[in-house]
């Protein structure tokens, strides 16, 4: 078939050929177009061709496939089926005797099932009835048994109730004696103690009222004494005052009177300021900017703890015009050098004193303060 259509297409490519040579340019054109479309017409019937050999060729394999499967069946089922008939033989008397086993079985059970609820059973044999009772006494057993067990749980939970009960009652009514005995010893224990510090504050009451007529005897013995050595003695007393002693003592506060006088005589001499009030006026000078000096000198403003000349005196915050007792303004609390803390000389009667953490200007014959600054040392 394939060297026909190869036949055909070629004599048809070589008279499209031809009657291109022969014929005109525009006839040769028309003739190689329908030269190229019937070898397009061929080419597809070619290969329908090839395409219809090939599903022919499928399809016999197919068909040999099934045929042969066919035949590997038939060839296992008759295999399985040569054993079953070599055995069958011997399996059927088996069989038929397990048959007649079982029909007889089911006839005598049929024979002892009634029919009706009118026709009783037949009488059971003797062992069969010695079974029966045993197995309707077990089961009585069975019955009785969880009640009389349940029972005797009853029993006994409601005797160690009671046995509870009648403990905690016994310890309770112990407790109870106990706390009873306690409560007596201790009331007992009070009133010793009671009776024993009466007792005890009446007998220091009666020494202590002997001692104080004692010693109002003594004390009076005394004073009767010394007035008697008093009256022996004034006339030496009087002599004493009247003689070298209170002469002495007279020349004494005159020199002391004088001394002062002249002290502030002379400080009156020194010069012209120094009879004059003191100027507050320096806080206004630059010179005393003891501030600015303060913050950039801590370490000399820190001067430790201030001890007062008192004991137990606490601070007060003094004001102009306090008058203070010599003992705060004595020299161990002068400030000797003011110009280190950056304040004003002093002069006359007047002195820096360092006052806890403040510091004034007293006046040391009058004890005056005339200047104040507070919080003046760390």
């Amino acid at each position: 078939m394939d060297i026909t259509l190869w036949l055909k297409g070629s004599a048809l490519s070589a008279l499209a050929a031809a009657l291109a040579f022969i014929a005109p340019p525009t006839t040769a054109k028309a003739a190689a177009s329908a030269s190229a479309e019937t070898s397009a017409e061929l080419d597809r019937q070619d290969r329908r061709a090839r395409h219809g050999d090939r599903r022919q060729a499928r399809g016999e394999r197919r068909g040999n496939r099934g045929q042969a499967r066919g035949e590997r069946r038939a060839n296992r089922h008759q295999a399985r089926q040569a054993p079953r008939a070599q055995h069958a033989p011997q399996a059927r008397p088996q069989r038929q005797q397990r048959q007649q086993a079982r029909q007889q079985t089911r006839g005598n059970r049929e024979a002892y099932r009634p029919r009706n609820n009118n026709v009783s059973r037949p009488a059971r044999s003797g062992e069969r009835d010695r079974r029966f009772e045993r197995r309707t006494m077990r089961s009585g057993e069975r019955i009785e048994m969880p009640t009389q067990r349940r029972a005797q749980r009853h029993g006994n939970r409601a005797e160690q109730h009671g046995q509870r009960r009648n403990e905690r009652v016994g310890v309770r009514d112990g407790r109870r004696g106990d706390r009873f005995e306690n409560r007596a010893q201790r009331r007992g224990n009070r009133a010793e103690n009671h009776n024993n510090r009466r007792g005890h504050r009446a007998e220091n009451r009666n020494n202590r009222r002997g001692d104080r007529f004692e010693n109002h005897a003594n004390r009076r013995g005394d004073r009767y004494g010394n007035r008697a050595g008093h009256r022996t003695d004034r006339a030496h007393r009087q002599g004493y005052r009247d003689g070298v002693h209170s002469e002495r003592r007279r020349d004494a506060r005159r020199d002391r009177r004088h001394g002062y006088r002249d002290g502030r005589r002379s400080g009156y001499r020194q010069g012209h300021r120094d009879v004059r009030r003191w100027n507050r006026g320096w806080r206004q000078n630059r010179r005393f900017g003891w501030r600015d000096y303060r913050h950039n000198n801590r370490n000399i403003f820190r001067l430790g703890h201030y001890y007062s000349p008192y004991r137990g005196y606490r601070y007060s915050r003094l004001q102009i015009g306090f008058f203070l007792d010599s003992l705060f303004y004595s020299n161990r609390y002068w400030i000797n050098d003011p110009w280190s803390y950056r304040l004003p000389a002093v002069y006359g009667p007047y002195r820096w004193v360092r006052y806890y953490d403040d510091v004034i200007l007293v006046d040391i014959y009058t004890g005056e303060v005339v200047d104040v600054i507070y919080d003046f040392f760390w």
